[in-house]
């Protein structure tokens, strides 16, 4: 299921002008894991987000253990995807899409419902993700900024003394940098991390977002219930 899953929100080889519309849909959406902002040091800034295997393999497999019995929002994404080679616009794919889900008694109310469902889902594991980089930032980053201010008020008591502990003061001093550098390449990595969630998880959000968006706007006044 995980990798039918992929093929409806991931699409592995697209044009430069497809790949371009999809970088714009994710910016669109600019959630940020608010555990980590603001504890990550000014001087330590990551790279933009790209979406990742691995956090979207994550979020799919998340959305594939809590997957709701019937036909929901996955089921009519897979309608619309079997309808993507038509030569069709976009509103007529919904509503083909629609009439197909109607037989499995959808309705334009539980397609909103479940898609909902599913952010929620991936809102759950940003939680997760949150606090597994809370615990690393922990670890890895605040323990070495107490210690390099441990260290620096040593230094500073030390330079009263400065003749005789000169030598202690200037090896204490490389101490402190090499633990910088080590606090930025650790930060700049969990930044890098997060910022690859964030894209994986903004990825899949947009596209469940425009579906309910295009849900609402092309089926909005189709009457749910069995198709005769």
């Amino acid at each position: 299921m995980l990798k039918a899953l992929k093929s409806l929100f991931i699409i592995e080889e697209e044009d430069p002008k497809a790949s371009k519309s999809r970088e714009k849909t994710v910016k669109k959406v600019t959630q940020t894991p608010k555990t980590t902002a603001s504890s990550m040091p000014e001087s330590a800034k990551g790279r933009a987000g790209k979406v990742e295997a691995r956090f979207t393999n994550i979020l799919l497999q998340a959305m594939d253990a809590n997957n709701l019995d019937g036909f929901d929002y996955l089921e009519f994404k897979q309608s619309l995807q079997s309808l993507s080679n038509m030569p069709m616009d976009e509103a007529t794919r919904f509503k083909s899409a629609f009439a197909m889900a109607q037989t499995m008694n959808a309705t334009v109310a539980n397609l909103v419902k479940t898609g909902g469902h599913y952010i929620n889902i991936l809102k759950q594991e940003e939680h997760k993700f949150e606090e597994a980089l809370k615990n690393q930032q922990n670890q890895q980053v605040n323990a070495k900024i107490q210690e390099v201010k441990g260290i620096e008020s040593g230094i500073q008591a030390k330079a009263e003394q400065i003749k005789l502990l000169s030598k202690e003061i200037e090896s204490q001093q490389k101490q402190v940098e090499g633990l910088k550098n080590q606090i930025n390449s650790a930060t700049i990595k969990m930044e890098n991390t997060k910022n690859d969630f964030i894209a994986s998880f903004n990825l899949l959000v947009s596209q469940i977002d425009q579906d309910i968006e295009n849900i609402k706007k092309y089926l909005g006044n189709q009457q749910g219930g069995t198709k005769k």
